[in-house]
């Protein structure tokens, strides 16, 4: 094929691809050819075009097009027999005076080459494993709810001890506007729940945020804050009454059991707490797996060191999108992709070495599985095969639900390699201090 490649150095390169008379004369005079029969041009009839007034009028505009045919082909099928890996596409290096009235022509594309690096999944820094238990507090907490929730709800005009409140937080300086329910008890600044103590439906009781509540991050629940302000947020809120309701709590009998669970699937209260045990640490694993994907992941992008081709990117950048970017934004668009690009580098790595892979039968069971959970959140506990089966290939004939099956049967899959590779620590924590060991605290 007589391209050459001319390394600059480890990360970067100058592909050089020759296109000939030899290459295009015969592809260009065909096309002309075609364009002879059916010009039409005053003063000749359909067909009798001189090829000498199609030449001037299309021929630069041909040649052209057809370089750019052969040229596409060559660069495809070196970097597919050559098994080049590399970042972003190739990079046509502009010329200024090229010239195209030469019979022959050498075209340089720039290169990014992806890094040669190691990843150590064993490496000396153990992740912590939570195990997340649902402790007394919480099942206490989770039976009272259950109680108010069951209970007769009563309306009423003034606020007393022990009642909800619909209420609609206002701050319109930071943007808080958030209409929700609380109980009083919720505050751990008790003057501040003392001040709803007697006010009426349409009253508006102002306090202030800082240690409002005994956790900062039920700012984010109530008020709708960022994370990013919710530490030690210290401005002033006004907290209008939309409704206050009271509740005459259920009585923990089985009629409230089977209401619950189905007929006499619990028949005490501690049954109660351990069917709401198991449900609840069943759903704690999921989260207590993403925490430790992400622990992961941070862990590999600080330990696996290698370079990008930085300069290459950000050139790449500033050309691939619809529109052309100024090079202050195509580095400002890196800076932001920067981390994603080395973890899907560090990713793919993992994939190979470990020969992670995903068939069609994996994405059939996981997709099997995930419709017979949504479908008993809808009560239907025994779907036929048949039904299951049309389903999921309704599903899979969508490309977008393809790939983002693909994607989570991928990262269950990672998941369960990091759970085996990677040294890990164990951590039995109760949910309150799984949220604050989520949140670095």
């Amino acid at each position: 094929m007589n391209i050459t490649r001319t390394n600059v150095d480890a990360l970067n390169a100058v592909l050089t691809v020759p296109v000939t008379k030899a290459d295009y004369a015969d592809k260009v005079q065909k096309v002309l050819a075609d364009y002879r029969k059916n010009a039409a041009i005053p003063g000749f009839r359909k067909g009798t075009v001189p090829m000498s007034l199609i030449q001037k009028q299309y021929g630069k505009a041909v040649l052209l097009e057809e370089v750019n045919k052969i040229l596409q082909e060559k660069l495809n099928s070196y970097l597919v027999e050559e098994k080049l890996d590399i970042l972003g596409n190739p990079l046509p290096k502009v010329t200024q005076d090229f010239d195209w009235e030469t019979e022959n022509y050498n075209f340089d594309f720039e290169l990014g080459l992806a890094p040669e690096f190691t990843v150590d999944l064993a490496a000396k820094n153990a992740i912590t494993s939570y195990t997340i238990i649902a402790d007394d507090k919480m099942l206490n907490d989770q039976v009272e709810r259950i109680q108010k929730q069951y209970g007769k709800l009563i309306s009423k005009e003034t606020v007393e001890e022990g009642d909800d409140l619909n209420v609609t937080f206002i701050n319109e300086a930071n943007g808080i506007n958030n209409t929700t329910s609380i109980s009083l008890d919720v505050f751990k600044d008790k003057k501040a729940a003392k001040k709803f103590i007697g006010k009426k439906v349409g009253d508006v009781v102002s306090i202030g945020t800082k240690g409002l509540f005994d956790d900062d991050h039920k700012l984010m629940d109530y008020l709708k804050v960022d994370h990013d302000l919710v530490h030690g947020l210290d401005v002033a809120i006004d907290v209008k009454i939309e409704g206050i309701t009271t509740s005459e709590k259920a009585e923990l009998n089985q009629e409230l059991f089977d209401k619950l669970f189905g007929e006499g699937v619990v028949t005490s209260v501690e049954e109660v707490k351990a069917k709401i045990k198991e449900d609840a640490e069943k759903q704690f694993v999921q989260q207590a797996d993403q925490k430790f994907l992400n622990d992961v992941t941070e862990f590999l992008l600080e330990s696996t060191k290698f370079d990008l081709p930085s300069e290459f990117l950000i050139k790449w950048l500033q050309n691939s999108g619809e529109q052309p970017l100024s090079e202050a934004q195509a580095r400002e668009e890196f800076a932001k992709s920067e981390k994603g690009l080395r973890y899907q580098l560090i990713e793919g790595k993992i994939m190979a070495e470990n020969q992670l892979q995903i068939t069609f039968e994996d994405l059939k069971a996981f997709t099997s599985e995930l419709i017979k959970k949504q479908m008993a959140q809808f009560g239907q506990m025994n779907p036929t095969q048949e039904d299951i089966d049309g389903i999921v290939a309704r599903v899979l004939s969508n490309q977008d639900e393809t790939r983002r099956l693909s994607e989570q049967v991928m990262s269950e899959k990672m998941l369960q390699l990091f759970k085996e590779k990677v040294k890990t620590k164990s951590k039995e924590v109760s949910y309150e201090q799984f949220v604050k060991e989520m949140y670095g605290e």
